[in-house]
Order: structure tokens, then C-alpha cells, then sequence
């Protein structure tokens, strides 16, 4: 009972969707402070996860302009929800290297910048999909607890399940 008067509160799909475009425009902000501002140096996989947020949001944005029957919603919903699963993997695959032993994290190399300038497309690919161990360091956390991938994958879980719940409501 409980559960259905909190439904009935949520905002319609147009709203929610662009509300969820607000949340990763928000995020992008946050995450271009620490880049520009804190002077933290993103990684590959820091970029890969960018990007997959900047596509949730543009097709919960396009959801939201379009306004769809009930069936093309669940197909936007879906669509931005698997965007968060592909940023949560690349997450998963950052938290996963900041826990190597150090004699097993992968070797430093150039920045993104200079890789993107100056290496091959499938070359530039490779890095942002696997990640160096640029991406193993980790340079701050959040109240000294949690890294800034845990913190990425923790919005992909929520984005996930808004867009989730998003796709299945009536």
C-alpha cells in the first residue's frame, strides 16, 4: 500500500526523463570540476565512463522531447538503461584495478590527450576500453571512503534502476 502512494507521487515519464537528463548533466559538471578545478587527470576508463553517461542522458533527453506511447518508452528506457550497464562495467573494471596488488597493475602510459592525438583510432579504443594503471591510482575519495569509479557505479545503479522503473510503469 505503501509502495503504490509513492507511485502515484512520482513525476510523469516526460518529467522523469528529463530530470534524469538533469542528473547526468549534474554529474558531467561534477566530474568537469574535478577535471578543471581539483586538477584530478581523468583516465581512460574515466572517459569511457563519461561517455556512456552522456548517452543515457541524451536518450532519456530525446524520450523526454518525444513524449512516446507507453511501448517506445520501454524501448527508451531500455535502451538508456544498457548505457548504464556498458558505465558500469567500465566502473566495475576501474574499482576492479584499484584493488590489484601493486605488482599486478598494468603499466602507466601516455595520457588521453596524448594518446587521442597521436595514436591510431583502434589503438586510442583499446585504451579507453582496458585502461592502464592511470587507472589504478587513486587519488581521492569521497568523506575518505569511496573512489571515484565506486561513486560512478553507484549513479549507474541509480540511473539504471530509474530508467528501470521508467521502462515498467503504466
Amino acid at each position: 500500500m505503501m509502495i503504490a502512494s509513492l507511485l502515484e507521487k512520482m513525476p510523469n515519464s516526460r518529467l522523469l526523463n528529463f530530470l534524469i537528463f538533469l542528473a547526468t548533466v549534474l554529474i558531467i559538471g561534477i566530474a568537469l570540476y574535478m577535471e578543471h578545478v581539483m586538477l584530478l587527470e581523468p583516465c581512460g576508463l574515466c572517459i569511457t565512463q563519461r561517455v556512456f553517461l552522456v548517452l543515457a542522458g541524451l536518450v532519456c533527453l530525446a524520450a523526454a522531447i518525444h513524449n512516446p506511447s507507453a511501448k517506445t518508452r520501454r524501448n527508451y528506457a531500455l535502451v538508456a538503461a544498457g548505457m548504464c550497464v556498458a558505465g558500469s562495467y567500465f566502473a566495475i573494471r576501474q574499482i576492479w584495478l584499484t584493488y590489484l596488488p601493486e605488482d599486478q597493475v598494468p603499466a602507466c602510459g601516455p595520457g588521453f590527450n596524448y594518446v587521442f592525438n597521436n595514436f591510431p583510432l583502434m589503438d586510442t579504443l583499446s585504451f579507453l576500453f582496458k585502461g592502464d594503471g592511470n587507472c589504478a591510482e587513486v587519488s581521492w575519495r569521497f568523506l575518505g571512503i569511496f573512489s571515484i569509479p565506486e561513486l560512478a557505479l553507484m549513479g549507474f545503479a541509480a540511473l539504471f534502476a530509474l530508467c528501470l522503473f521508467q521502462g515498467f510503469r503504466r
